[in-house]
């Protein structure tokens, strides 16, 4: 079961954060399009799990379809919006995949059980660099017209998702202590910005601790899913 959950989510993470563009995200609104990301979502399932014909892989689709309509239509934009239709994603594949727990071992791919670590550390790393930036983002939009923003184009995003990644690498390395000098460092490079009035100081607090503990959370989650998988041998990726 647990071989084809890993496979289902790194499908999942592929289809809503790698292939799903800013245009399908914009114009998600209209059934052609939100149809389109319906069939990434099989697409990706399919080539997960190595099952083309798996009727088990069309219903998660269909279900993927419905929830993102709701969604979409209810006008869930906000975090708690997001964070929802996240868990209820992972719930369905959950489901499926104690419904069809030998979907993996099913397809292409049996026998090749090394390939599952390297789902789960991918899966990990996007959900902590890119879903973490949509998390971040939506959580920080209300108050971000009220902040004057004279750095760089995009300078706070590509510093949110640098930080991230690095604190992906060292909980998954084993230094965690890394953390606390990346919080220092980040806390003194600040440091003139947040203290020249107390809302930018709270943008500040507010933002980066939330970029730090969902990078954090989503690290030691995958460090776990990590302990449930076969052992990553340097061997079995050689010719």
């Amino acid at each position: 079961m647990i071989a084809s959950f890993t496979a289902l989510l790194f499908a999942h993470v592929l289809a809503d954060f790698v292939f799903q563009t800013g245009y399908i995200i914009r114009n998600k609104r209209n059934p052609g399009v939100l149809l389109l990301h319906g069939a990434i979502v099989l697409i990706c399932a399919q080539a997960a799990t190595g099952r083309i014909a798996a009727p088990e892989l069309l219903a998660l689709a269909a279900v993927h379809f419905a929830i993102d309509a709701i969604k979409v239509y209810g006008g869930f934009t906000r975090i708690g919006g997001f964070l929802s239709d996240q868990a209820v994603h992972i719930l369905t594949i959950l489901l499926v995949s104690l419904y069809a727990p030998t979907l993996w071992q099913g397809g292409i791919y049996s026998g090749h059980d090394w390939m599952l670590p390297l789902m789960a550390l991918a899966a990990g790393g996007i959900v902590t660099v890119t879903a973490g930036q949509y998390a971040v983002g939506l959580l920080m939009r209300p108050h971000g017209a009220r902040i004057r923003n004279n750095g760089l184009r995009d300078g706070g995003r590509l510093i949110g998702m640098l930080e991230r990644g690095l604190i992906f690498l060292l909980i998954l390395l084993g230094q965690p202590l890394g953390v606390g000098f990346l919080v220092a460092a980040k806390s003194i490079l600040r440091f003139g910005t947040a203290t020249r009035d107390q809302r930018t100081a709270e943008y500040v607090i507010i933002g980066t601790l939330a970029s730090f503990g969902w990078a954090i959370a989503v690290s030691y989650a995958t460090a776990g899913w990590l302990n449930l998988l076969p052992r990553l041998e340097i061997a079995a990726l050689l010719p």
